[in-house]
């Protein structure tokens, strides 16, 4: 696995005051296995920027949404916790944020971009697969890269440019993406294809940011040997969403109310 640095802390201080806040914005969920690990991975950008402020927020399914996370702040950064561009990104929580801003004029925020793609996400999936008894890049092994999956189709494409990334990447008998709901195949149906092609072993490496309706789903239904674990408080992620943070701050562009 490949790792960068984390950023340094002193990136996106301001002289003589505190960092801007950064609110990370979830889909949300009605299992509270979700939330718990959204909370565990800002618990993490936390410990690694003590001095930043860290905020979560959530698009559907429980509070705080999004309006009440910017409650009381003058400026943010909102940062999408979101593994693709899709619906949720591109009208969800747009619309959420303009709500917000609409309510204090004063409010400035950058809006920043998804989690993914990214290649730390690849060390993060591999991380995964390790801990569930998979080498990285095992011949013997077909990997299905298993989406929550989208009704846009912008979003699947990007699954099907990250399992062919991984597959040329890491030497694995085969790469192949499927999706959990809202476009094809199946992760079922991709374990089955990978069989009759004469894969050894077939293992699901779901690309999902944390446990619930989807991972239950496919772990129940993939029929694979193995299946690893959601990518959870990985580091990757850790240094993926301060990535984004350091990314969004540099933008010239401001979102702020008239």
């Amino acid at each position: 696995m490949r790792h960068s640095p984390l950023i340094p802390a002193a990136v996106g201080a301001r002289p003589g005051r505190g960092a801007i806040p950064l609110v990370a914005v979830a889909h949300g969920s009605r299992d509270p296995r979700a939330a718990a690990t959204v909370e565990a991975l800002l618990d993490r950008v936390r410990q690694a920027r003590p001095e930043l402020p860290v905020r979560s927020a959530y698009l559907d399914h429980g509070p705080p949404t999004l309006a009440q996370a910017l409650h009381g702040l003058r400026e943010a950064v909102v940062l999408p916790l979101l593994l693709t561009e899709a619906y949720h990104s591109r009208v969800d929580l747009p619309a959420a944020l303009a709500e917000a801003r609409a309510r204090d004029p004063r409010l400035s925020v950058r809006y920043g971009t998804t989690l993914g793609p990214h290649p730390l996400l690849l060390d993060a999936l591999e991380r995964r697969m390790a801990q569930a008894g998979v080498v990285t890049g095992d011949p013997g092994t077909a990997v299905v890269l298993v989406s929550a999956g989208s009704s846009d189709a912008r979003a699947n494409a990007v699954v099907a440019d990250l399992a062919r990334e991984w597959g040329e990447r890491a030497g694995w008998w085969a790469v192949t993406p499927a999706y959990a709901s809202a476009a094809g195949p199946t992760p079922a149906e991709a374990v089955a294809a990978l069989r009759a092609a004469g894969a050894p072993r077939v293992a699901v490496a779901p690309y999902l940011l944390a446990p619930g309706f989807f991972a239950d789903k496919v772990r129940r239904s993939a029929g694979a040997d193995v299946v690893s674990d959601v990518l959870g408080p990985a580091p990757e992620l850790v240094e993926v969403l301060l990535e984004r943070y350091e990314l969004a701050l540099a933008a010239e562009t401001v979102m702020a109310s008239a």
